[in-house]
């Protein structure tokens, strides 16, 4: 065959130079999902030598935000939030920080909420509702982060909770965490194929949407053919409920303390 000469074209240095393009849309995206994801560990909770029972926990936790909502005197909500205080500097450091920063993002919405209230002449109700909403936040994240989440789901059964709404719980836990690292996945992926300028970036997250909308509907069929398979009739087995310790009766009498101080400064006895 006689020889043919390449074409010219063919011979030419690519020299393809891509547009300069922000890709911050994409990092805030993957922060974003980032931080939710760490909020949501499957591993949370850190007990210590003191902690009581996760159903005792609750209890004391939930009696607690309770008497500071319904308190009255300013004085009681002063003695909650220096317990708050007092039990957050015995945290570690990042569960410190999550305290800090959700109970103060929690009480500067109440003082703007009680803004008008203040500058029409009455600022005590901006500052006992801001007492009353760090204090609230402050008590519900301490006992979510010194609680693993195993035991929280499992403290349920000791409210008498019907098995199917702890299954949702978990399985609700565990599908968001999975589509949130799929979702990470996706935005890495879309980080590495885009070269040059995108000048339809809703576009793009669009895409991230239907992916993970995808990704949850086959993860749904599969756990239903999942549980049908193994014949699942509505009776969810959890870990049996925790049993009850020495130091949980300090913790009754704590709160009963805290019940009969209520009553006391409220003038109700």
């Amino acid at each position: 065959m006689a020889n043919q000469e390449v074409p010219s074209w063919l011979t030419n240095a690519e020299e393809y130079q891509p547009q300069a393009d922000r890709d911050s849309y994409i990092t805030k995206s993957v922060l974003s999902l980032s931080s939710v994801l760490s909020r949501l560990r499957i591993d949370d909770g850190a007990e210590t030598l003191f902690s009581p029972s996760a159903p005792v926990k609750i209890i004391f936790g939930l009696g607690g935000i309770l008497l500071v909502s319904l308190s009255q005197n300013f004085f009681f909500v002063l003695i909650m939030l220096a317990g708050v205080l007092v039990r957050a500097c015995l945290l570690p450091r990042e569960a410190l920080a999550r305290v800090v920063s959700t109970a103060g993002a929690a009480t500067m919405l109440a003082f703007v909420i009680m803004l008008p209230a203040a500058l029409l002449g009455q600022p005590q109700a901006a500052l006992t509702m801001g007492g009353k909403a760090c204090t609230s936040t402050g008590i519900a994240m301490e006992v979510a982060l010194t609680t693993p989440s195993a035991q929280l789901t499992s403290a349920l059964r000791a409210f008498r909770v019907p098995n199917i709404v702890i299954l949702t719980i978990d399985l609700a836990l565990r599908s968001i965490v999975r589509l949130g690292e799929v979702a990470l996945e996706i935005l890495d992926a879309l980080t590495l194929r885009s070269i040059g300028r995108n000048r339809d970036k809703t576009g793009s997250l669009g895409g991230v949407g239907g992916v993970l909308l995808i990704k949850a509907a086959i993860a749904a069929q599969t756990t239903h053919d999942a549980m049908r398979c193994r014949g699942f009739e509505g009776d969810y087995q959890v870990s049996k409920s925790p049993s009850l310790r020495t130091i949980d009766l300090a913790w009754v009498i704590a709160l009963a303390l805290l019940v009969a101080l209520f009553i006391y400064l409220q003038g109700l006895a």
